[in-house]
């Protein structure tokens, strides 16, 4: 997708992508070692009623869902960075995750005209509709100059 696709109140959803059991625990092992991302057995007596996912894979998962569907063969080369990032509800193995996407401004730098700015809201979310990451980026996009 192009820079000059992604207009402001663009909506867009990516998914459903699977979570792997044993993926959220080899990401936890070697990002987040924490024993309710590694230990199944202690995770199940845990506050969690079982193994969740690190919020760090949480992000991982929706930036691959976007690199993949969006900014793959795009002008995209940076981002300064996120405005917020939450994890209202825990990612568990076996979840079937869904992205939703809002473009809520897309412009060219003033500064900068070979420079597009894109700053858009992702919502992802479990099977059940849950909301289990909201955060809003910024994304950077190289653009022919006129």
């Amino acid at each position: 997708m192009k820079f000059s696709d992604l207009t402001e109140g663009k909506r867009l959803t990516l998914g459903p992508l699977a979570v792997d059991r044993d993926e959220v625990i080899e990401f936890a092992k070697k990002y987040d070692a924490q024993w309710f991302h590694t230990d199944p057995d202690r995770a199940a007596q845990g506050p969690w009623d079982g193994l969740i996912a690190s919020g760090w894979h949480t992000c991982g998962m929706a930036m691959a869902l976007v690199s993949k569907n969006i900014l793959e063969g795009s002008e995209s080369y940076a981002s300064p960075g996120l405005s917020y990032v939450r994890w209202p509800n825990p990612v568990r193995p076996d979840d079937l995750l869904t992205l939703d996407l809002h473009v809520k401004e897309s412009r060219r730098s003033s500064s900068k005209p070979w420079m597009g700015i894109v700053v858009w809201r992702w919502i992802m979310r479990n099977q059940r509709g849950e909301e289990v990451l909201d955060l809003e980026a910024t994304s950077l996009f190289r653009l022919a100059q006129d």
